[in-house]
């Protein structure tokens, strides 16, 4: 059986120890556990971490950037750029193949040899700026494979979107200055939510304008008013963007139960935008979708959540095949 969707997973990303911190090994040990018992492990081809050429990393960050994080780690920090990066003396190289693991997939689904894909991965790295880790973000996995397809594959067009509960800032501030990429996130109310970035003023500047969207949602939304914001403003923006690949920054913590938020929404709405996002790439990016694990940290919910969205990356593949 030719195996369509791809997972990137690998046991060195649980070796990067924050003790503690919501963010931590056992997000991706409870989602294994529930693909593993699932109907659909064996649909999966599996992808293994590689460690990430420098160059592929400077894409995004700044050489003295990345410099400074792998001394600071390297010689015993307990976290980088802020507090809530907590660090141990692996995370370095962690994070270094959990960018090598998506650059791979990304060429595997790029290629055509898998349809889509998802990387299920940390760090996370929707926060990380080209020059400061921030919010449990090192490296901005999405942005770099977005960069990688544009540079090295040529690509033209490609949609970021990003349904974690907090805004990616630093995905939204690699490309808000350029066309080639259409960022688009919801997600709570900045002045409520961290970091404080993604107002619906925020639309790009320059060649890029109008190839950012916004949608804060107010606290305590729910399932219905992220659907009308599916259906009345996604789609239309996706399809009149006709995207040539689709990436997704897929955060869990808007879900009602995740700790870290306070918006209501269900498993639900994420299967309806996981749908609605396979189904763009399928009429305009021949299928080519991966999606980044970021943010969710309620341990119960997250694997059912997660089984979800890669079963309909796995319905979505046999219809292209």
């Amino acid at each position: 059986m030719k195996r369509l969707t791809g997972l990137l997973t690998d046991p060195i990303y649980q070796e990067h120890d924050t003790g503690q911190h919501p963010e931590n090994s056992n997000r991706l040990k409870v989602i294994l556990e529930e693909l593993q018992s699932s109907d659909i492990w064996d649909q999966l081809e599996k992808i293994p971490a590689e460690k990430a050429e420098r160059s592929m990393i400077e894409l995004i960050h700044d050489a003295d950037y990345i410099d400074s994080i792998e001394r600071e780690i390297k010689s015993g920090a307990p976290f980088v750029g802020t507090m809530d990066c907590m660090v141990c003396p692996k995370t370095f190289e962690v994070a270094e193949q959990a960018v090598g693991g998506a650059l791979n997939l990304a060429k595997k689904v790029e290629s055509g040899e898998l349809k889509n894909g998802f990387a299920l991965v940390r760090p996370p790295g929707h926060h990380a700026e080209r020059k400061q880790a921030l919010g449990f973000c090192y490296f901005n996995n999405i942005a770099i494979c977005a960069e990688y397809l544009i540079k090295h594959k040529n690509y033209e067009r490609i949609l970021i979107m990003d349904f974690d509960v907090h805004h990616g800032n630093g995905t939204q501030h690699s490309f808000e200055s350029r066309k080639d990429v259409f960022y688009c996130s919801i997600h709570e109310n900045p002045t409520v939510c961290y970091p404080g970035t993604g107002f619906e003023s925020e639309i790009g500047y320059g060649e890029g304008k109008g190839y950012t969207l916004n949608v804060p949602m107010r606290s305590f939304s729910g399932d219905e008013r992220y659907l009308e914001e599916l259906h009345n403003t996604f789609i239309p923006a996706w399809s009149k963007y006709k995207p040539d690949f689709v990436l997704i920054s897929a955060g869990y913590d808007a879900h009602k139960d995740d700790p870290l938020a306070r918006i209501n929404i269900t498993n639900e709405t994420y299967r309806a935008y996981t749908r609605a996002l396979c189904d763009i790439a399928a009429e305009y990016s021949e299928g080519k979708l991966i999606s980044f694990l970021e943010g969710g940290y309620n341990l119960e919910v997250i694997p059912g959540l997660v089984h979800s969205h890669i079963r309909i990356q796995l319905e979505a593949a046999a219809t292209l095949s």
